[in-house]
């Protein structure tokens, strides 16, 4: 819902595709900074200790974001600068969240149907998020929805504290952080199975998940709708993110992840294609919702491959690396989608963003596929010398 009503203001104040840009890279370039150090500190203290602090400062945020626009006369960069803040709480947030669902989990079977299922969690707040925010915008404003989003922190803390979390053993930690944001490096560089999946999620980012940028512009002016057109298109990719969720979830232990990962990227790319010159509303939710459900799969499919493969110790410096490709690069591209469509106009930018990830897909699959068998073998080789230890 916040993050409806921060897009939809900013464009209606500024009637600018670079500004909506801007906003992106506003609330987001900050996690490309900061999620190196947000890593550390996941490995180096309690995960969940520093999940209730961030979801604590996050809730202050949004109270300060709610006050600002009901009892002032804000303007864009004071929204900005508290999106800044937002950027940075949401870099320690990340890594230290998406690491306790690996402690969570007793079985390692179960881990990567844990981690979809708890992104369909999310990707059910973001397909009823945003309808509910386009209504909630016309009918009361956008103070009451970031006013709604601070009260919503409360069940958020409050599940925290009612969660039986395994108790938290403190390493002595001898090493610099920046000596330990090193070794997470050389650790990626070493296991390319993971460095090389992080490098295509980045490009991802970069290029193709900017699309939703310019979501306000067609809302409003390709089809010459309100704050409600806004929420319905974005509700309509949470559903399709949705039903992607729930397709992991039902997927076997032994699936080939490589191969859903760069089928669901074409997917994802077709239909970008097919919705940037769609002029008809109702059909141009149905891409949406393919677009959104392709999305879901490929990035939930990258982190569930991400958290299996790591070691323990290196567990939330990895998750920092995918966050930095994921959610860091994002804002930069958002720079780039929204001075290019100044250009070339929008359609025809997303029209560009869905070749890339065709091309993208299409560039990375023989290496990823390569590394795969390569951590097939390790497996097997694994599996072999237990066996013959346990023989002995």
């Amino acid at each position: 819902m916040q993050r409806t009503a921060v897009y939809w203001l900013v464009f209606v104040q500024t009637h600018s595709t670079f500004m909506l840009g801007l906003a992106v890279f506003a609330t987001q370039f900050p996690s490309f900074l900061f999620s190196p150090w947000g890593g550390v500190i996941s490995d180096r203290y309690s995960r969940y200790r520093v999940t209730l602090i961030t979801q604590i400062a996050s809730m202050i945020q949004a109270s300060l974001l709610a006050a600002l626009v009901i009892f002032t006369q804000y303007t864009v960069w004071e929204i900005f600068a508290l999106s800044i803040v937002l950027g940075i709480i949401n870099a320690f947030d990340l890594p230290a969240r998406q690491s306790m669902v690996n402690e969570l989990v007793d079985k390692r079977e179960d881990l990567s149907n844990a981690i979809a299922l708890n992104s369909s969690m999310a990707k059910l707040a973001w397909l009823i998020g945003p309808a509910v925010s386009g209504i909630v915008l016309e009918k009361l404003g956008a103070g009451t929805c970031f006013l709604i989003n601070a009260f919503s922190y409360m069940a958020v803390i409050t599940s925290l504290l009612c969660m039986n979390f395994p108790a938290f053993i403190p390493h002595a930690h001898s090493k610099k952080v920046i000596n330990e944001f090193k070794e997470g490096f050389i650790y990626l560089k070493n296991t390319p199975s993971i460095g090389l999946l992080i490098l295509m999620l980045a490009c991802i980012s970069l290029f193709v998940l900017p699309y939703n940028t310019l979501l306000p512009f067609y809302a409003k002016v390709i089809f010459k709708g309100t704050a409600s057109t806004f929420g319905y298109l974005n509700s309509f990719i949470g559903l399709g993110a949705l039903l992607g969720a729930i397709f992991l979830v039902t997927l076997r232990s032994d699936a080939n992840l490589i191969k859903i990962l760069v089928i669901n990227l074409l997917i994802f790319g077709i239909a970008l294609v097919l919705f940037s010159h769609m002029t008809n509303f109702p059909i141009a939710l149905l891409f949406a919702m393919l677009a959104g459900f392709a999305m879901m799969s490929q990035t939930t499919i990258g982190n569930t491959i991400i958290q299996t493969n790591s070691s323990v110790e290196m567990r939330g410096r990895v998750i920092s690396f995918f966050a930095m490709a994921l959610f860091g690069m994002q804002p930069l591209g958002g720079l780039l989608i929204g001075t290019i469509s100044q250009y070339i106009g929008a359609p025809n930018t997303i029209l560009a963003e869905g070749i890339a990830a065709i091309l993208i897909g299409l560039i990375f699959l023989p290496y990823l596929r390569k590394d795969s068998l390569k951590e097939k073998d390790k497996l097997k080789l694994i599996e072999l010398e237990d066996q013959i230890i346990e023989t002995n």
